[in-house]
């Protein structure tokens, strides 16, 4: 395989994966305190741990002969490619980032980012969610970016309200029970 070849499609991935998360125009990059920990943390291990690791490995097989069918060399390479991508989105997203305290916010009846809330919808199911940033989502704990559709219903509603919120399936009715800003 040609290296230009091989270096235009490592350019289109490149600009794929780089593309995939982009902020809308003008928004802010807002961002909870845990969350900006998080993110430097993890920047702090690729940057100091894990690119020093593969580099090393990369060195090791580079000096171990023919490359194009070193599978630690090649594997390597991609490997440290991710890892610098990543480094740079990094990067540019914490030199973006707008650190907002939810333990600060003085409006506690009201949704703002950062708060955790607990609503009811039309089938009487019960949500806990925690608004957050874009970077720093966690589904499983059931963080949603303030970007989306039901952070965006819910923003300034206060408890007892009934709003709507744009689903999949359509409009769907929910009512606020519980507003909360402990961190996290």
């Amino acid at each position: 395989m040609s290296k230009a070849f091989t270096k235009e499609t490592d350019a289109a991935e490149e600009e794929e994966l780089e593309a995939a998360e982009p902020l809308p125009a003008g928004v802010k990059n807002y961002i909870t305190p845990e969350g900006l920990r998080r993110l430097q943390d993890e920047f702090k291990q690729l940057k100091q741990v894990e690119r020093p690791k593969v580099v090393e490995v990369v060195s090791w097989a580079a000096g171990n002969g023919d490359r194009s069918e070193n599978g630690d060399y090649l594997y390597g390479k991609k490997r440290l490619r991710e890892i610098d991508r990543r480094l740079r989105f990094l990067s540019k997203r914490l030199e973006i980032a707008e650190v907002v305290d939810p333990a600060r916010q003085t409006s506690r009846d009201q949704v703002f980012f950062g708060a955790t809330v607990t609503y009811v919808d039309s089938r009487d199911r019960e949500r806990t969610i925690r608004i957050v940033g874009v970077d720093e989502v966690r589904h499983d704990q059931g963080e949603v970016s303030w970007l989306s559709p039901v952070a965006r219903a819910l923003i300034k509603s206060r408890m007892g309200d009934s709003i709507e919120v744009r689903t999949p399936a359509g409009l769907e009715s929910v009512e606020v029970v519980k507003i909360d800003y402990r961190n996290g």
